[in-house]
């Protein structure tokens, strides 16, 4: 008989091997002894000896728990044994599912043999952490130990991308996806912490404000959060270098950003009507996925590329054919004009298109004049700063849509990830890694038809591993995502669940009881599957040590108050008081 008093593989002894139910080495059920437990995701290890072979360690995952009574038959007997009049004993049992077999002997557990607890490195070794040269933390297991993601799978070492997905405001999705990038940034697996040679991340905005303060402390922040960063080696604080774009305020010829909350340190962005038409953005215009199927698109294509040829820059605005156009509407109104019109028709939508599809394009183009014209213009300065370049900005991107209608969202996102997906084939190297966080992926990417914002994040999920170019992908419903984006993202993340959603196959990577946990998951928790580890992990994050609202804004560093504009090299790109020492840390507008 094994002594449980023996030094143990890994910890505390917890149980033994049950012998009624079918032990194989990939599945097992572990009797819990008394005055112990076992709770869904904990860690266990037994050995088994062999005769002429090393001992063989099996250690897996906790995947379901049972208690029944037993010597009774019935199910009234259960008042009668709380009764004290029949005898029964309690029994929990656990199944255990396998992570990790070594030496890689596939052999059962003998029934009896003793279950520890995982602790130490007998854990680490049961969750693969051992083989793991460089370990991303990602938050607590359920045991309260630390949890790893292989950066190998994050970086495009071995693979690359992550697929979030839950309810919207209760699986914290966006809330996991910034932690991610603080725990990159700041644990230093990729580089130094905070050296913007090595990471970068672009971020987009879609609900509210909150993302517009990811460089304020969190006023909420209390020392036991404090002291979880300091567990998972990070040291809980803002995130240091943070950039924030957003588009000028509708009808404001001065190009201010359209922000209420937040009131220093950002951007305006748009495009001239000269860089519009020369770099070719007119398709982004047309971006839902159903309009790629009609056949009005090849009117997109053929103006677009006769735009390219004729357009010429002129003081902000543009001139096409001796015409001066200083605004988007303007633009519009040129090009239904010149589509009207039997004489020019042909050269610019081609001679074998039906005026029937000609008036769809038109339609379409006339109605995109309210949504696009503050974010198209020509009215503004061209050496103005206004060009979203990750390449040139913060660590930290955030480019701001919440304020924008679901079209001018589209082609914000489009265009931007088009230009630094570009950027990135030309400098011909994947340094530094440009993570790109995108809620709502299923708008930009849906299962069916076809869009050029889809086009861009499918290059980038197939190719953008090689590239640097990381797309952590957010959305409530992964099976309305286009397929080879979800199959091609290494790392996948789950939070609460819909019912109907979490039945999919696109979830068929968790467990039952996983899928069934999904459905009651509190904010916070979230399942993460990686390659190396079989059963998906159940983590906890920490909570956000930046401001994720404008209520638990602190106070900035003063080195983040200041936006582009007021470094801009050339004085007179923007409008600023400018003294005899320069501009000031005083001059700081509010």
């Amino acid at each position: 008989m094994e002594d449980e008093s023996a030094p143990t593989p890994g910890g505390p002894v917890v149980g033994r091997v049950l012998g009624t139910a079918d032990a194989t080495p990939l599945t097992f059920w572990v009797a819990v002894e008394d005055g112990a437990y076992l709770q869904l995701d904990d860690v266990v290890v037994t050995e088994r000896d062999l005769p002429q072979h090393d001992p063989v360690t099996i250690a897996g995952v906790v995947t379901a728990v049972r208690a029944r009574h037993e010597g009774v038959v019935f199910d009234s007997d259960v008042f009668l044994v709380a009764d004290g009049t029949l005898p029964a004993t309690i029994q929990e049992a656990a199944e255990i599912t396998t992570t990790r077999v070594d030496p890689e002997v596939y052999v059962p557990p003998t029934p009896g043999a003793l279950v520890h607890r995982a602790q130490g490195d007998a854990r680490a070794g049961a969750l693969y952490f051992d083989r793991m040269d460089r370990t991303i933390p990602m938050g607590f297991g359920r045991d309260g130990a630390p949890m790893f993601l292989n950066a190998d799978f994050l970086d495009g070492s071995r693979g690359a991308h992550v697929s979030i997905s839950g309810i919207s405001g209760v699986a914290t999705k966006t809330s996991f996806a910034t932690f991610l990038l603080y725990s990159v940034f700041r644990s230093g697996v990729l580089g130094g912490a905070g050296e913007t040679a090595n990471t970068r991340a672009l971020i987009f905005n879609v609900k509210g404000e909150d993302l517009l303060f990811l460089d304020h402390p969190n006023s909420r922040l209390d020392q036991a959060t404090e002291a979880a960063y300091a567990r998972l080696g990070l040291v809980a604080g803002p995130f240091p270098d943070v950039r924030v774009y957003a588009p000028p305020r509708a009808g404001d010829s001065s190009g201010t950003p359209d922000v209420s909350s937040r009131l220093s340190g950002v951007d305006a962005f748009y495009w001239t009507l000269a860089e519009f038409c020369a770099d070719r953005l007119l398709p982004y215009v047309f971006a839902d996925a159903d309009d790629e199927r009609q056949q009005y698109t090849m009117v997109v294509h053929s103006v677009t590329a006769h735009l390219a040829r004729i357009a010429q820059p002129a003081e902000g605005g543009v001139a096409v054919d001796g015409t001066r156009l200083n605004s988007y509407a303007d633009l519009v109104d040129f090009l239904v004009e010149q589509l009207n019109d039997d004489a020019t028709r042909g050269q610019w939508a081609g001679s074998a298109v039906g005026l029937g599809t000609v008036n769809a394009f038109a339609r379409r183009l006339i109605g995109s004049k309210k949504d696009l014209s503050r974010l198209i213009r020509g009215d503004l300065a061209t050496r103005k700063p206004h060009a979203i370049n990750t390449a040139e900005s913060a660590q930290v991107t955030v480019v701001d849509l919440h304020n924008l209608p679901d079209r001018a969202q589209r082609f914000v996102v489009g265009v931007t990830l088009r230009t630094e997906f570009e950027r990135k084939e030309k400098a011909g190297t994947s340094k530094p890694l440009l993570f790109v966080v995108l809620d709502e992926l299923n708008k930009y990417a849906p299962r069916e038809g076809t869009s050029p914002i889809k086009e861009v994040l499918l290059d980038i999920a197939e190719r953008g591993r090689s590239l640097g170019v990381v797309l952590i992908g957010a959305q409530q419903t992964a099976s309305e995502v286009e397929r080879r984006i979800v199959a091609n993202s290494a790392i996948r993340v789950v939070g609460r669940l819909d019912p109907a959603e979490a039945s999919r196959p696109e979830y068929g990577f968790l467990p039952p009881a996983q899928r069934q946990r999904a459905l009651l998951a509190k904010p916070g928790t979230m399942f993460v599957s990686q390659p190396e580890i079989p059963v998906p992990l159940c983590i906890e994050f920490p909570f956000p040590s930046w401001a994720t609202r404008p209520a638990e804004a602190g106070p900035p560093p003063s080195s983040t108050l200041r936006s582009i504009a007021q470094h801009a090299a050339d004085p007179f790109a923007v409008v600023a008081r400018v003294g005899a020492g320069g501009i000031s840390d005083d001059d700081i507008p509010f």
